[in-house]
């Protein structure tokens, strides 16, 4: 190919320009080790956040099956037994059948760890009424952090 040079260019420039039009290695370091930096940072925040999303699920739960539980007991006159446990939310008691108005919840769900709830009637906490919680994480009575029980009182 034959370059035709107009006054002020120079082989030595164009070649220059050619040289310059990449990136060099260099510099794709600089910005991998700039990105690794700002991912070192960043990621450590979002951790903590899918145990915290399961800890404000899990109360969730439980208030909208103590919320059942109390329509339950607006209905019934009576809360169920801890024998009956929390599937007469969804299935009626064998003798009140009449009474009962319900499903008073479409399924009964896990909670987040996948462990079921937990009822107890009546209570260590309500005596009067009933505990409803769930084990945590580790699914084990107390715990602490994320492994704390959740529970309705």
């Amino acid at each position: 190919m034959i370059q035709i040079l107009k006054p002020g260019n120079s082989v030595k420039h164009s070649s220059r320009r050619r040289r310059s039009a990449g990136f060099t290695l260099i510099e794709i370091m600089v910005v991998v080790i700039v990105l690794a930096v700002l991912a070192a940072t960043i990621i450590p925040q979002f951790i903590g956040t899918t145990s915290d999303a399961k800890i404000s699920a899990s109360k969730a739960h439980i208030a909208e099956l103590e919320s059942a539980l109390e329509r339950f007991y607006v209905q019934m006159d009576r809360y169920p037994t801890a024998s009956e446990g929390l599937q007469v939310l969804v299935d009626a008691p064998a003798g009140d059948a009449q009474k009962w108005r319900g499903p008073y919840v479409k399924q009964l769900r896990p909670d987040p760890w996948g462990h079921p709830y937990q009822y107890k009637k009546p209570g260590t906490h309500h005596p009067a009424g009933f505990d409803l919680w769930s084990r945590g994480s580790d699914d084990a009575e107390g715990g602490e952090g994320p492994a704390a029980d959740i529970g309705n009182w």
